[in-house]
């Protein structure tokens, strides 16, 4: 049924979408999440356990952001960009125009089922396309109400929406889009990348990585383990821009360990079990996989201190905001793969460099953090280490900011949205050359011409200086 769905959708996009549609377009997703806000919040304790606070901040909150921002930008956005022309192209103008791609693929994760849904079809629907979207099943409340919500607020023709679990997605990338984008893991990424390449289809990948975060002996302390404490463990860890692992100075280690178990337990209390605050593993194949990694990391040699936290609970898929000290070794457990749990592993260090010689061993992450207030340290940090994106003195927030690109590179994705950069994204920019004016002697027999290849070599020098 849905390969008639995305013909219906291919026919639509080939039919220009001006500014207003689009703009009702967006409005309509407004009301109709703020009519639903209740239920949205419901769905995403059901799924995570979010308490409501938090899911408003880091799902609704920054779809409003975004839906606010395009709503405001957007008739300039769609405005043609003039462009300079050189002096060869004398009596001509230039300019950029926004071009829709057409039928567009968005595959949506779990662990922010709302925003990571949503946010990129916002930059979709300003680009002036069309959209499939493929929700987490995983996710199966939130994803459920996407399917009510997106019915009632945009056109069939416009949006369609296709459940199901990973069979469907594979079936998907076995048709052809024009623009495929694509958030979850690294390893799925390589798939997705591989079947659009058959069709030549441009991705956006938006993946993960192993996240460092440094806290120096400038940091302020307190600060520094109240962040990374509530970075680390929102979401249950399940956050792909969440500190992986932290380095530490050695000496500030025993001050900074004893400021991130306090602020721990204030968030969370003696017992996050019993906290409202506290989330849930998403399913239990994700649970196993944390565990199998928590009973590996706890029996390692590498495994120095265990300071925090351990307790599971298969029934409720809870697992404890958990901090250990390990030894600075790539083989460790914790350190084969991007972690996605409340597991905050603490590698000490004595000077900087040895946090870019041990970093520099894993590919590019998509965010990287320190906390320091010198300058040196700052510099140091953003001119030697590669990542996405990050902060210096915080963590998280840079996803926030609707202004800023948010991207991974390398290993940890490709092409960049959010804002401004979400339309650059979801539109091609395509170049166009008017001419009000004949050039003569560009065209043969060249012999022929009163002046000839001379005249032109000193048309060239003269238009240099």
């Amino acid at each position: 049924m849905w390969a008639n769905n995305i013909q219906t959708l291919r026919e639509n996009s080939r039919i220009y979408k001006p500014l207003q549609e689009r703009l009702n377009a967006l409005q309509s997703l407004k009301r109709t999440l703020q009519k639903y806000e209740s239920q949205i919040l419901e769905a995403l304790y059901k799924d995570l356990h979010k308490h409501p606070t938090e899911a408003f901040l880091t799902e609704l909150f920054q779809v409003y952001e975004e839906l606010e921002f395009m709503i405001t930008n957007l008739p300039k956005l769609m405005r043609p960009k003039k462009a300079k022309t050189p002096l060869t192209h004398f009596g001509s103008t230039s300019r950029i125009y926004a071009q829709s791609y057409g039928v567009v693929l968005i595959i949506s994760p779990w662990n922010y089922p709302l925003n990571l849904s949503l946010i990129p079809l916002i930059g979709a629907i300003a680009g002036g396309n069309c959209v499939v979207l493929k929700p987490s099943e995983y996710s199966t409340h939130t994803s459920a109400l996407l399917v009510r919500i997106i019915e009632e607020s945009l056109a069939p023709n416009l949006v369609q929406v296709v459940l199901g679990d990973n069979k469907i997605g594979e079936a998907l990338l076995q048709e052809t889009f024009d623009l495929i984008f694509f958030t979850g893991s690294v390893n799925v990424g390589r798939i997705v990348m591989q079947s659009a390449a058959k069709n030549l289809t441009p991705v956006v990948l938006e993946l993960g990585g192993k996240n460092p975060c440094i806290i120096t002996q400038h940091a302020d302390i307190d600060t520094a383990a109240k962040r990374v404490a509530w970075g680390k463990f929102l979401n249950a860890g399940q956050t792909c821009i969440a500190p992986d692992y932290l380095f530490v100075q050695e000496n500030i280690l025993e001050e900074y360990i004893q400021a991130l178990k306090q602020w721990t337990i204030k968030f969370f209390g003696a017992d996050p079990k019993q906290s409202p605050n506290f989330g849930r593993i998403i399913s239990p194949r994700h649970f196993a996989r944390i565990q199998a990694l928590m009973q590996q990391s706890m029996q390692s040699s590498a495994t120095q201190h265990k300071i925090l936290g351990g307790e599971l609970d298969s029934q409720s898929l809870y697992v404890a905001p958990t901090i250990c000290i390990i030894q600075p070794t790539k083989e460790h457990p914790l350190m084969q793969e991007e972690i996605f749990a409340p597991i905050l592993p603490i590698i000490p260090f004595k000077k900087l460099c040895e946090c870019l010689a041990f970093s520099s061993q894993f590919p590019k992450p998509l965010a990287s953090y320190i906390f320091t207030k010198n300058s040196q340290e700052k510099t140091f940090f953003l001119q030697n280490f590669s990542f996405g994106n990050g902060c210096i003195n915080d963590c998280i927030t840079q996803v926030a900011n609707p202004h800023l690109p948010f991207g991974g590179i390398g290993n940890s994705g490709m092409g960049s949205y959010h804002g401004t950069q979400s339309f650059l994204t979801f539109t091609h920019q395509k170049s166009v050359i008017e001419n009000h004016f004949e050039f003569p002697l560009r065209y043969p027999p060249f012999k022929q011409k009163l002046f000839g290849l001379d005249f032109i070599k000193l048309c060239k020098m003269l238009i240099r200086f």
